[in-house]
């Protein structure tokens, strides 16, 4: 399937008689728009995207990336801001960093949490999940074989890998996948990496 049959299959499922509040078909639809260069949509479908679901921080990430690429400086700004408050009331660690890296590269402020303003408590011996920043219990061993995997199990907490777990499940759903086939496969795996935040080149 080409970008523009997938953009088309996107569209077709966020139409008002299909499902409109369809959170993950309108985040695919934007991701599909970005590959496609079409970069003002594709921040239109993120901000859909976390209007119906304000809990993904990715969503606020990307729309503010693709406002960016489209020119809208201003606008990429407030959606960057907002997304950042939006991600460290969540524990969002990967998304709110990247948010406030974009920021700074616009030379737009960076919000400053009140808890970043005291002294760091010590860190135990514990594990620290690399997505949320927060400590956790490490996996015994990794989810599955191969580099991925053994990412996962280095840099993410049981817990947060469970999240995942209810999140993947969302996915499939809402998107309709049969894992069965290589390219929905292809597309659960995309989002995994994405919520995550596993840098593609692990992944190749």
């Amino acid at each position: 399937m080409d970008i523009q049959q997938r953009i088309a299959q996107f569209e077709t499922m966020v139409r008002p008689e299909a499902d409109p509040h369809n959170d993950m078909a309108w985040f695919s639809l934007g991701g599909a728009y970005a590959q496609a260069g079409r970069h003002a949509d594709a921040a239109r479908a993120y901000t859909r995207c976390f209007e119906i679901n304000p809990a993904m921080s990715k969503a606020y990430q990307l729309a503010g990336k693709a406002l960016i690429d489209s020119g809208d400086t201003a606008g990429a700004i407030v959606t960057l801001t907002r997304g950042f408050h939006s991600a460290a009331g969540r524990g969002d660690f990967l998304p709110r960093k990247a948010m406030g890296e974009l920021l700074a590269s616009l030379g737009a402020p960076v919000p400053q949490l009140e808890e970043e303003t005291k002294t760091p408590a010590a860190v135990s011996d514990g594990f620290v999940c690399g997505r949320t920043g927060r400590p956790g219990t490490k996996m015994v061993r990794p989810p599955f074989r191969g580099p991925v995997g053994e990412w996962i199990a280095a840099n993410i907490s049981q817990e947060t890998w469970m999240d995942w777990i209810k999140q993947g499940t969302k996915v499939i759903n809402e998107l309709r996948l049969d894992l069965s086939r290589e390219e929905d496969s292809a597309t659960y795996d995309r989002h995994m990496r994405e919520y995550l935040g596993i840098d593609e080149s692990v992944a190749a």
